[in-house]
C-alpha cells in the first residue's frame, strides 16, 4: 500500500488550543526526538565545560615545556579569538567604537593578566595546584562585588570565604620553603584569578556585544595582542628556538586553541543562552578535580593529603558562597514585591549580565 508523504506529513501534526488560540504542533515522537537530540547536545556542552576546561591546565603545562609562556598565550588566543569573530561576523555581528574598548577592558583582565599569569606561573607549579588556585574566583568575585556595594555577603558566604582561605593557606604554606620561583608563580596564580574576578564583575558596567561569539572574541582578541606585545617587549619572541619545539608543545598549543578556547567557549556561551548560571557556574566545582586527576594520572604530579585536604576546602568554599548568594537572592526577593512584567525583565538582565 502506497502512503502518500503530504498525508503522513500531515498526519504528524496535530491541533492543540493555546492561549484560546488553535495551533499546529508535532506529535509526541516527532517532540520526543526533538528533547532526545536537546538532551545529547546538553550533555555534550556540559561535557566541554566539565572536562575539557579542567584538562586545559595539563595543556599549558606541555605547551610551555618549550615555547615561552607569554608566545603561547599570546598565539592561543590570537588564533582562537580571530576564528570566533570570523564566525561573528559571517552571522551579521559588526564591532563597534564602543565595544572594542569594553572588550579591550575585559581582555586585559582576563587574558593579558589573568591567563598570562596562569600560563607564566605553570613553568613553575603543577597544573592541578594551579587549577586549584583559580577555584578561588568565587570568592574574589564575592568581595569585589560586596566592597561595590552590589551584594552582600551572608553568614554562609563568610563561612565560605574563611574556608576557602585556609585551603589557600595549606596549599601555599609548605610552598614557603621551597625555592622563590615557586611561591612567586603561586602568586601570579592568585593575581591571575583576582584579575579574571575583576572582569567578571565590572563587564556587567561597559558596552560589551549583543552578540555571543562577538562577546566572547572582541576581548580575546584585545587580550591577545596584549600578550604578543608583551612577549616582545620582553624578549621571548627572540629568545623562542622554534626549530626546537616539541611535538608535545605543538599539540598542547593546538588543544588549548581547539579545544579550550573554540569548543569550550563557544559551549559556555551557549548554556548560558539555555540553561540558568548558576548551573552552568558548577563548572568551577569539577574543573579543579579534573585538573588534579590528569596531573597526577598524567603527568605524576603528586595527589599529597596536604592537595586533597585543600582541594576539600576550597571546593567546599564554593559551594557555601553559592549557597549563600541564593540565600541573600530569596531575601531581597521576599522584601521587595515586584509586578511579575519587572521581575521577567530582571531575570533576563542577569541571564545577560552572565554570559
Amino acid at each position: 500500500m502506497m502512503v502518500n508523504p503530504k498525508a503522513a506529513q500531515i498526519r504528524s501534526i496535530r491541533m492543540k488550543n493555546i492561549g484560546g488560540r488553535p495551533v499546529l504542533v508535532p506529535t509526541s515522537q516527532e517532540s520526543a526526538t526533538h528533547s532526545r537530540s536537546y538532551s545529547i547536545q546538553l550533555a555534550l556542552a556540559f561535557a566541554a565545560i566539565y572536562l575539557v576546561w579542567g584538562s586545559t591546565y595539563l595543556a599549558i603545562r606541555y605547551a610551555v615545556e618549550t615555547i615561552p609562556p607569554l608566545v603561547t598565550a599570546g598565539i592561543r588566543h590570537s588564533i582562537a579569538g580571530s576564528i570566533m569573530l570570523a564566525w561573528a561576523w559571517a552571522r551579521g555581528y559588526r564591532p563597534t567604537r564602543a565595544h572594542w574598548i569594553g572588550g579591550s577592558i575585559v581582555g586585559a583582565l582576563f587574558f593579558f593578566v589573568g591567563h598570562g599569569s596562569l600560563h607564566w606561573a605553570e613553568q613553575y607549579v603543577g597544573s592541578g595546584l594551579a587549577a586549584l588556585l583559580l577555584a578561588t574566583e568565587p570568592m574574589f568575585i564575592l568581595v569585589l562585588a560586596w566592597s561595590m556595594g552590589q551584594q552582600k555577603i551572608s553568614r554562609l558566604s563568610a563561612l565560605g570565604l574563611g574556608l576557602g582561605a585556609l585551603g589557600v593557606a595549606v596549599l601555599t604554606g609548605a610552598e614557603l620553603t621551597v625555592k622563590g620561583s615557586s611561591i612567586l608563580a603561586l602568586m601570579a596564580v592568585l593575581m591571575g584569578s583576582f584579575a579574571w574576578s575583576a572582569g567578571v564583575v565590572i563587564s556587567p558596567k561597559l558596552k560589551l556585544p549583543s552578540d555571543a561569539l562577538g562577546r566572547t572574541a572582541l576581548p580575546t582578541i584585545c587580550g591577545a595582542l596584549m600578550l604578543l606585545a608583551a612577549a616582545g617587549l620582553t624578549g621571548e619572541f627572540h629568545a623562542t628556538h622554534w626549530a626546537t619545539i616539541s611535538l608535545k608543545s605543538l599539540l598542547g598549543l593546538a588543544y588549548l586553541i581547539i579545544f579550550g578556547s573554540v569548543i569550550a567557549f563557544t559551549a559556555y556561551t551557549w548554556l548560558l543562552q539555555r540553561c540558568p548560571p548558576a548551573l552552568v557556574a558548577t563548572h568551577t566545582y569539577a574543573n579543579p578535580v579534573v585538573a588534579v586527576f590528569l596531573g597526577w594520572l598524567l603527568a605524576s604530579e603528586p595527589l599529597t593529603v596536604r592537595v586533597l585536604l585543600a582541594s576539600v576546602a576550597i571546593l567546599g568554599a564554593i559551594v557555601l558562597i553559592r549557597k549563600g548568594e541564593r540565600t541573600t537572592a530569596q531575601d531581597a526577593a521576599q522584601k521587595t514585591v515586584q509586578p511579575a512584567a519587572v521581575r521577567a525583565a530582571a531575570e533576563a538582565r542577569s541571564v545577560e549580565e552572565c554570559a
